[in-house]
């Protein structure tokens, strides 16, 4: 069963100037116009997410409406008192409202693992944004669905909790709720319930919920099984790529008698492959989890999970993870001719089997990447995020701040592939999204989301 059968930039005043001027003669402009011309950029290109955000595809919908609530935040956080800001905010409440039916009117039995770790993330962002708006009662149901409902059903549906899995046991799988299929334990799955499960802890110590140490056993189981399959350097799922950066791939496979992660469908497996919202994600859970790790080496000492666990060397193993994963993302997902972010050049990620389904990547690596803090890492980012977010506002539609699929040049692109190619081995001469199967509003609404990411990115970095 397919997955989705169901249901450079040249200068920072480039970017900062008027979108009706951005064709036209560059004109030198001082700190507030720059200040004021993001903010116009960004409300004109929410004005077209409105247009384009009620589609039809469950974990599209999910994701896409995370990206505008942490966008919205970023806005919120840096105009407070402006009244067209004001304004989005609480239009974004409207949205929510109807948002929240759409999820009822779908059968969770329909739902894969990784749907409900979306829509979950997406609740969480939601409670904040209506507590914000002074909505509590919806607060309260966004709550109730990433609690008891999304990271419930990913508990109790996905999670493997036997012990015989080789050469890792436990981890998630990507299936249907009803059990028609139980899919494979790929990276999008298992981050997502490790983000989730972290997020959703540190929620209940923000507002002091009780009952809260199974969400922190989950992000702690599921911190084990990243680290185990990790230090299994034979199976390269943490690649290594000079000069000291790595990347997650898509999924764990080990070929060998016996061995429980030989599949290579569902979606159809590509030697090497990486996909850009993995690296996003990851990134955003191992921070989180260093930002609770007194909690942890208090619970794992409390409930003697391991013996030899020192609270020090916890530290330094997500450090140097936090460091490996930002290495890499700069040296091997950022083009050396153009600074832009790109999406890994890979066929399975581009299509046309699942290009729609991966073509949201490159946003949600930005939107977390947007809130990492560059101490952790030591690496900057903000330029970086100006750059694309600069490529995606002038390669836009310019009737309707519609953005595109592709915001590089080809050239650019084929330089990146070799680029790739010689940092890993492996890549596919790939430049084009092959999505011209894909519902028009649904592509819009991705798309959208990618240039939310990108401009909520630039803007936390001011």
């Amino acid at each position: 069963m397919k997955r989705r059968e169901f249901v450079r930039l040249s200068s920072f005043a480039a970017l900062l100037l008027p979108y009706n001027k951005i064709h036209g003669g560059m004109v030198g402009v001082d700190k507030f116009q720059n200040d004021d011309s993001l903010k116009k950029q960004s409300i004109a290109a929410f004005k077209r997410f409105e247009t384009v955000w009620n589609f039809n595809d469950f974990w599209k919908r999910g994701n896409t409406f995370d990206a505008c609530l942490t966008f919205a935040d970023a806005m919120n956080h840096r105009w407070p008192g402006d009244a067209e800001v004001i304004a989005m905010q609480k239009r974004i409440g409207e949205m929510l409202e109807e948002n929240y039916q759409y999820f009822m009117s779908i059968d969770p039995g329909t739902l894969w693992a990784d749907d409900f770790g979306w829509w979950g993330l997406m609740g969480i962002n939601a409670r904040k944004h209506l507590l914000r708006l002074g909505n509590k009662t919806l607060a309260d149901k966004y709550t109730n669905l990433s609690i008891h409902l999304c990271w419930q059903q990913e508990r109790d549906h996905a999670y493997d909790f036997s012990e015989t899995a080789k050469p890792v046991p436990h981890g998630c799988r990507n299936g249907d709720a009803n059990g028609q299929s139980k899919g494979v334990k790929n990276t999008v799955t298992n981050v997502l319930f490790f983000l989730l499960s972290v997020r959703i802890y540190r929620l209940t110590l923000e507002e002091n919920i009780a009952d809260n140490e199974k969400y922190l056993e989950m992000a702690y189981r599921q911190w084990v099984w990243f680290d185990s399959w990790f230090k299994l350097d034979k199976y390269g799922y943490l690649q290594q790529i000079d000069p000291g950066g790595a990347l997650v791939h898509e999924r764990p496979i080990s070929f060998f008698e016996g061995s429980d992660y030989k599949e290579t469908s569902h979606p159809t497996w590509e030697k090497g492959w990486v996909w850009t919202g993995d690296q996003g994600m990851l990134l955003a859970a191992l921070t989180d989890l260093l930002a609770i790790i007194n909690n942890i080496a208090a619970w794992v000492i409390k409930n003697k999970i391991a013996p030899d666990f020192k609270v020090a060397d916890f530290e330094n193993t997500l450090n140097n993870y936090i460091n490996l994963l930002s290495k890499g993302i700069k040296t091997a997902l950022i083009g050396n001719a153009d600074g832009i972010i790109r999406e890994a050049p890979f066929n399975a990620n581009f299509g046309p089997e699942f290009g729609n389904d991966y073509l949201a990547g490159r946003g949600i690596m930005m939107r977390y990447l947007g809130k990492l803090d560059k101490q952790i890492n030591n690496i900057d980012f903000h330029k970086t995020s100006r750059t694309t977010a600069n490529a995606i506002w002038q390669t836009r539609d310019m009737t309707t701040n519609q953005f595109q699929p592709e915001f590089t040049k080809v050239d650019n692109d084929k330089l990146y592939v070799n680029q790739y190619r010689k940092l890993t081995g492996v890549a596919d001469d790939v430049y084009k999204w092959s999505i011209e199967a894909m519902n028009e509003q649904q592509k819009f609404g991705v798309c959208q989301s990618i240039g939310l990411d990108a401009l909520g990115a630039v803007i936390n970095s001011l």
